[in-house]
């Protein structure tokens, strides 16, 4: 299980750094679902997540918004940030495992849509996920 919890760890890993402009995403109530499907050494069934979130004025105009978050033995390998989206590659090392994440994030006013793909190398075998993540604004908070 130690490879799942560091491919886990590595999908909601890294800091954003401050923008150069406001993200191109309007202020609201949000619902983002997120599909992940696995293949590899080791038999995990795809997973669908679905949540809602309030992003305000004051967090898009925050220099770390959040989208990713920074997790302990990380490294940010490239990221390219703009109004438009965001994209960013990073690997994370944990237990004789590593993690190699490529993310990519499009931001349209009221749709937000990305990709996060991450290869992991373990002693217990390999594992690629890739999560496709949709986000609509609903209306206001």
């Amino acid at each position: 299980m130690k490879l799942r919890q560091l491919a886990v760890a590595a999908l909601v890993a890294l800091p954003v750094a401050a923008w150069a402009e406001t993200p191109n995403i309007t202020p609201g109530s949000w619902e983002f679902v997120s599909t992940t499907t696995v293949s590899g050494d080791m038999p995990i069934p795809d997973q669908t997540n679905t949540e809602q979130q309030c992003i305000t004025q004051e967090d898009l105009d925050d220099a770390d918004l959040g989208f990713i978050e920074e997790e302990e033995g990380c490294e940010l390998l490239n990221q390219d940030t703009s109004a438009d989206g965001l994209s960013y590659s990073m690997v994370c090392r944990a237990d004789g495992g590593e993690a190699n994440i490529d993310g990519d994030m499009q931001f349209m006013g009221e749709r937000i849509e990305g990709s996060v793909d991450i290869m992991t190398q373990s002693p217990m075998g390999e594992l690629n996920m890739q999560t496709q993540i949709d986000g609509q604004r609903l209306g206001d908070c």
